[in-house]
């Protein structure tokens, strides 16, 4: 007799979450052979990974052939409010999956960080309360910040910002007004990572 492979098999409510359905869903699908299943000893169903996939490939037809794009979380650290809406309003003129949150200063946009892991940053320098020297120093100690894309905008000059202990040689700096024409490339790249 073939021994089970229980790495091969899900269960109703995993099969439910791979499917981005309610377990309910599943339930009704099994219950009327839309989705194949096996019961254990002790009751429980089991489906298998090719009859998950089977499923996912049916949604796919149906929805569309290509997924949709997952949205890109981007966070803007910018203290002035005509600069916010500058950037709110070109990226949605991009129209691209693109979740744009703002921040007023480098406290505030911890917060954000913290909450939204967003994994494009892009912040101003000269800011009130906590700038954005401050920020991305504390950004830099944190793990949870690691996989994101940090770049800065500012209006300082180089000699400027080494003045005020410079940054990372890691993290790109662009002089204002606003690089949109640098920062389109970016954002679609991001994007197309987090789809791959």
């Amino acid at each position: 007799m073939r021994k089970i492979n229980s790495a091969q098999f899900f269960s109703t409510r995993e099969a439910a979450s791979q499917l981005g359905v309610a377990l309910s869903t599943v339930q009704a699908w099994v219950e009327s052979g839309v989705l194949p299943a096996w019961k254990t000893a002790g009751g429980h169903r089991r489906i298998s990974i090719e009859a998950i996939e089977a499923i996912r490939l049916r949604q796919q037809a149906i929805l569309g052939t290509t997924p949709a794009p997952e949205i890109l979380k981007a966070l803007v650290v910018e203290d002035d409010p005509v600069q916010r809406e500058i950037y709110r309003l070109q990226f949605a003129e991009w129209q691209l999956p693109v979740q744009l949150l703002t921040a007023e200063d480098g406290f505030e946009g911890l917060i954000l960080i913290g909450r939204h892991a967003p994994k494009l940053i892009i912040t101003d320098l000269s800011m009130p309360e906590m700038d954005g020297f401050k920020m991305i120093r504390r950004l830099k100690m944190q793990s949870a910040a690691a996989s994101a894309t940090l770049i800065v905008v500012t209006a300082l000059t180089a000699s400027e910002i080494e003045a005020q202990g410079g940054l990372p040689s890691d993290i790109p700096i662009y002089p204002k007004p606003i690089p949109f024409a640098a920062l389109r490339p970016l954002v679609e790249h991001l994007i197309n990572r987090r789809t791959i």
